[in-house]
């Protein structure tokens, strides 16, 4: 069954509905004054002066079309109905609004129906692009600040752990380290035997482990 209910002004409401092509609630089965097949376009002038009696008649003639429209845009019977509600819905607030001049009423109704349906895939297609968004760019964002932050805290401790050294030790893993030097270039650069510059940086190395707390 689509049904919808509509109020135009406190305590006044509508309920209306398509189900198997007869009147909702039995209104025009009990004598309404509407008939189902009447003019389109004099039902909707009526429905644009607030005729509940009229709009009941529209809804008969044109829900099922609606509906069929409706979904063949959004694959979905649930979704469907919803936004086929929200298109008579639409039809009860506009009537007042429809030009016969520029186009049918099936044509006007059409259009209010197949715009709310794409109107709903945009929205659901913008909701799915910013979830996916999110989910792609908080992990990266929180790795970014994480990594930074880990990176100058590990500089912070290297820096600190060389000062801890002699020397001689921190000059010589600085030059081959971090200045690309050879053992036989930093002995040459800081004047020393060559076995002296492999001693002190062997033990400064093992320190510079110790204190940053790496396992051999």
């Amino acid at each position: 069954m689509l049904g919808v209910e509509m109020t135009d002004r406190p305590g006044r409401r509508l309920r209306a509905g398509h189900q198997g092509g007869r009147a909702a609630d039995g209104d025009r089965a009990a004598g309404g004054s509407v008939p189902g097949g009447a003019d389109l376009v004099a039902l909707l002038n009526r429905v644009g002066r607030g005729d509940e009696d009229a709009f009941s008649a529209v809804y008969e003639q044109v829900a099922p079309t609606v509906f069929g429209l409706v979904q063949r845009v959004l694959r979905d019977p649930a979704q469907a109905e919803e936004v086929a509600q929200e298109v008579m819905l639409d039809v009860w607030r506009a009537a007042s609004r429809f030009e016969p001049d520029r186009g049918s009423p099936q044509a006007w109704v059409a259009t209010i129906a197949h715009r709310r349906a794409v109107d709903r895939v945009r929205s659901a297609q913008a909701a799915t692009r910013r979830d996916d968004q999110a989910a792609a760019q908080a992990p990266e964002g929180h790795d970014g600040v994480a990594e930074a932050v880990e990176a100058k805290l590990e500089r912070e401790r290297v820096r600190r752990c060389l000062g801890a050294l002699t020397e001689l030790q921190r000059e010589s893993i600085v030059l081959a380290y971090y200045g690309g030097h050879t053992y036989r270039e930093v002995a040459g650069l800081l004047g020393i035997a060559l076995g002296t510059t492999k001693t002190r940086m062997r033990d400064g190395l093992i320190r510079l482990r110790d204190c940053l707390g790496v396992t051999a």
